[in-house]
Formats: structure tokens, C-alpha cells, sequence
């Protein structure tokens, strides 16, 4: 998977393409009208999280990355953890969008993905220190990790859901770590490690969704979409129709 080095640029360029008044007005102009009401507002930075998004045919019309404290609450579960954060981070964007008039009825999408071992919870690692005991705390055992989802509708009614996957590490060497760290792919990432890069090479076993590890579980993200009735599907058509053009 190519992960966007310029989310912003990527995402409206491609909503341009993808909304060009030809292949929408003239082959399907109700669902173009019904479309075009309809906006996806995704309330992060994350290019991972974007690029699974795009695999998915849905390109939001704007970035809308919400700043937040992070700190976990005391003894707080890494479930309710990522619960409170991907709540928080789509309402702030939500409110943001109140001073934006063309995106204030814009459905927002949020996520934070938490990794923990057992109730502790394993962040994201600022210094190299830190992702060294990430990393060795995670060597030759399971952990779990926790996305969790928040979507707000056009009608303002706040959608919650939460997967978890279960992530087996083999024992990893010293040299294993050290070139890892000297990598640098863990910055910014739950746990210390991201397992759409080299450190899939660290995995044993996986019990439930790899997207979700990613950062987004797709199958959950387009439930929620579609049940709450953005167009997903028409999205899907529209790339058909664009490939065989």
C-alpha cells in the first residue's frame, strides 16, 4: 500500500476528480444532487487512516485533524481510553466545522487505535527510549489492540464503535530492536510499531481485523457510513464507471 506523503493535496484532487460534473450530473443526476449534500469530514492527519479510507472508495472532502489531550485517565481501561479520545476528537472537529459554513452539515469522522498489555496501556512513543520498551515489553507476547470509531451524522446523532484485534509478537533479538528503532517507523505509532510496515515481519498471529491494527477497522467504518446513509456504494459505482471510461 503507497501511503499519501500530502494527505491534503491527495484528498482534494481526487474528490475533484471523482466529482466532475460529467460523470455524475449525466449518468446518475439523482444521486449526484443527493451526493453533493452529503460531505465526509475525517477528523485526523493520519495517512494511513486516509489511504485504508481510499481503499475503500471513500475520499473525504476535508482534513480536519482535531488537538486534544491525550493523557489517559487514571486506572482507565484501554477500551473506555479509546473510547474518550475518538469521541472527543470527532465533537472538537464538529465544532470546528460550525465556523465553516460549506462543511457545517458534513458527517465527521474520528479514530484513535490503543495497544495495550493486559490494562496497561502502551502509547506512542515520543523518544527513542520509550519506543525501546515499547517494543520490548510487546517481544514474545500477545497484546491487544483497540480502535475505536466515531462517527457524527448529518443530523448530529453521535455513532460509537470499537474493535479489537489480538496481535501475537515473536521474541525479538536485540538486533531486531536496535535496527527497528534506527528505522524509525515507530514514531507516531500506538505501541511503537506499525504492521502495515517492516514490523510485520514481528507478527506470529493476528485474531481479528489487520485494518483495524492499521488504525481503522474498514468493515465497522462502512457500516456505520452506510446505516447512517452516506453514499457509500454510489462511490463504488462512480469508480466503475471512472475505470472504464
Amino acid at each position: 500500500m503507497i501511503l499519501p506523503k500530502d494527505a491534503s493535496h491527495i484528498v482534494s484532487s481526487r474528490v475533484a476528480a471523482i466529482r466532475s460534473p460529467r460523470s455524475e450530473d449525466e449518468r446518475h443526476p439523482s444521486a449526484a444532487r443527493s451526493s453533493a449534500r452529503q460531505q465526509l469530514v475525517l477528523a485526523s492527519a493520519s495517512s494511513r487512516r486516509l489511504a485504508l479510507l481510499e481503499q475503500v472508495g471513500i475520499e473525504p472532502d476535508a482534513l480536519r485533524p482535531a488537538s486534544i489531550d491525550e493523557t489517559p485517565k487514571k486506572d482507565e481501561p484501554p477500551r473506555t481510553y479509546a473510547q474518550r479520545l475518538a469521541r472527543s476528537k470527532a465533537l472538537t472537529a464538529k465544532e470546528r466545522l460550525e465556523r465553516e459554513p460549506d462543511l457545517a452539515g458534513a458527517f465527521v469522522l474520528a479514530a484513535d487505535t490503543v495497544v495495550s498489555v493486559s490494562r496497561r496501556i502502551i502509547g506512542k512513543p515520543e523518544y527513542l527510549n520509550e519506543a525501546a520498551a515499547a517494543l520490548q515489553t510487546l517481544s514474545g507476547r500477545s497484546h491487544r489492540v483497540f480502535t475505536s470509531v466515531c462517527l457524527i451524522t448529518d443530523k448530529g446523532a453521535v455513532k460509537v464503535r470499537t474493535v479489537e484485534t489480538r496481535v501475537r509478537f515473536k521474541r525479538l533479538a536485540r538486533e531486531e530492536i536496535d535496527s527497528y528503532l534506527a528505522s524509525g517507523e515507530w514514531r507516531g505509532k500506538a505501541g511503537g510499531y506499525a504492521i502495515q510496515g517492516i514490523a510485520g515481519a514481528f507478527v506470529q498471529k493476528i485474531v481479528g481485523s489487520y485494518s483495524n491494527v492499521v488504525g481503522l477497522p474498514l468493515i465497522e467504518v462502512v457500516q456505520l457510513l452506510t446505516g447512517e446513509g452516506f453514499p457509500v456504494y454510489f462511490n463504488w459505482l462512480n469508480r466503475a464507471e471512472a475505470d472504464s471510461l
